[in-house]
């Protein structure tokens, strides 16, 4: 089931742009601390870098993706989520916009 909404949650007006704008994301904070961003990645192919774990949501649109380590690209659509490891990589292939949200462990 896709995730349509996040109560409770306080957002920060300054998005988050990466890959000149091939990205943009917000940033929320629940009320028990824990953090996400909602965001878009516009048709690309990128790498992300990861601090903390991390699952990625696909709210709409579609990506493909391969985790650090494999040679496997992977379809996520609506619905869909995938899990990147702490300090880790994921390749990013977007044709249409793919638009998620990202829970931090």
């Amino acid at each position: 089931m896709t995730t349509e909404s996040i109560a409770g949650a306080t957002v920060s007006t300054q998005a988050n742009v990466y890959f000149d704008g091939k990205c943009v994301s917000h940033s929320l904070t629940l009320a028990d601390g824990t953090k996400k961003s909602v965001g878009v990645v516009l048709p690309s192919t990128l790498t992300f870098n990861t601090g903390a774990a991390e699952v990625m949501e696909c709210v709409a649109g579609g990506c493909e993706y391969k985790l650090a380590g494999s040679d496997a690209w992977q379809t996520s659509g609506p619905g869909d989520k995938f899990s990147i490891p702490a300090n880790s990589s994921f390749d990013i292939r977007v044709d249409q916009a793919y638009h998620y949200i990202c829970h931090f462990a």
